[in-house]
């Protein structure tokens, strides 16, 4: 793609529809390199919003909004960045030519919920994953409870950042899980995935990145496992790399691109994976930069980010680990509007430490406000260093 200069005649623009902390980092990404970029999101003066040339507050999940929204601001991309989008309409503005949706529209329809990626994953393409039943009701949950054992973990069929999941261990928490379930998802859609627990040694997140190579094809990239511990399905720390045996890194390789390559398109892709031993599981893909993939901004010559702007732009990737590196986040700690931050500098004057605060107008108790990055010798070490950088910034009512 010819590269423009923005708010002219000749720019390139790019629409991202989802406007946080990974969506600024994009688009910090994408206008280092001359690009025009329109930030869209459900509240007012989002992250992301912040920095864009121009910013929108509509409801994505609006079909009629949103292409009204892409038809005045004719974008070359469209750049999901969250779930919770009318990805009907994306379907519609990709087969009528009005711009390219990234990875594709049916990507973006596709894992838009749990139940079309894991159909895919499971009955498409035959992968191995954790047992599941889809539930639409408390009694139809209680059904798949006898159906897969206990323990067993329910989600959303629609949602991020593990909002609605918990594990049930028994029948009595069934109707709680339910409830939260209901009250997590990015739309209730009254439709939840139940899944069996899988006996795994770790979790890992293999960014995957779809990206033109010098003939023209697509070629697909991997940048080194990144291990995450999740407290009720939200990331709250990660490392790269995670160690894996060899058997089980071209495993996981393998799952990645066999998801990816059906999903097609270009960009980055958060693919998630339970391991044990040498045997891998699929577990989740998300088709964009991914939250436990923000270690990459201390890891990697070309962060998660700027992967995804070089693979959507059509300019060449490097996916290459620079040193170890951990990630911690830092929450709000309270409910109020325009927090402030103190321990900034006693974080910053940690060795190998830096940190990202994300600007979000509101906190909330347990709402990722920040992240600490750390390098080190060693992963472990990163990871100490990371998590004291979190745990040395306190969120104060301003």
């Amino acid at each position: 793609m010819r590269l423009g200069t923005p708010l002219s005649p000749s720019a390139t623009r790019v629409m991202l529809l989802g406007a946080g902390e990974l969506g600024k980092e994009v688009i910090i990404a994408l206008q280092r390199l001359g690009v025009e970029v329109v930030a869209v999101d459900r509240y007012a003066n989002a992250p992301g919003h912040q920095l864009a040339h121009r910013a929108h507050v509509i409801d994505m999940s609006d079909g009629a909004a949103l292409r009204a929204l892409i038809e005045a601001e004719k974008p070359h991309l469209v750049v999901p960045e969250i779930e919770a989008i009318a990805t009907e309409t994306l379907l519609e503005i990709e087969a009528a030519g009005l711009a390219e949706v990234i990875p594709t529209a049916r990507a973006a329809d596709l894992t838009m919920n749990r139940e079309g990626i894991r159909r895919l994953a499971a009955e498409t393409l035959g992968l191995p994953t954790s047992p599941y039943v889809f539930a639409d009701s408390l009694a139809d949950l209680s059904a798949a409870a006898e159906k897969l054992g206990y323990p067993l973990i329910v989600k959303p069929v629609m949602s991020s950042s593990g909002k609605g999941q918990s594990r049930v261990d028994d029948a009595s928490q069934l109707g709680s899980a339910w409830d939260y379930a209901s009250a997590g998802g990015r739309i209730n859609k009254g439709r939840v995935i139940v899944e069996g627990v899988i006996d795994f040694d770790y979790e890992v997140t293999l960014l995957t990145v779809r990206a033109l190579g010098k003939s023209g094809a697509v070629e697909t990239h991997f940048c080194e496992p990144i291990g995450h511990v999740q407290v009720k399905g939200d990331y709250v720390e990660s490392w790269q790399p995670q160690a894996m045996s060899a058997a089980a890194l071209e495993r996981a390789q393998e799952i990645a691109t066999a998801v990816t390559g059906n999903l097609g398109g270009r960009g980055i892709f958060g693919v998630e994976l339970f391991v044990r031993g040498d045997t891998v599981w699929f577990s989740e893909v998300s088709p964009r930069p991914h939250d436990t993939g923000m270690v990459t901004m201390a890891t990697q010559r070309l962060n998660e980010f700027e992967l995804h702007a070089h693979a959507i732009l059509g300019l060449p990737v490097d996916v290459s680990l620079r040193e170890p590196g951990a990630s911690a986040v830092i929450y709000g700690g309270m409910e109020a509007t325009g927090i402030a931050f103190d321990g900034v500098a006693d974080a910053l004057a940690m060795p190998g430490v830096d940190i990202r605060l994300f600007g979000k107008p509101q906190a909330f108790a347990r709402r990722r406000m920040g992240v600490a990055l750390a390098t080190a010798d060693t992963t472990d070490g990163a990871r100490s260093l990371a998590k004291a950088a979190a745990a040395a910034i306190k969120p104060v009512k301003a």
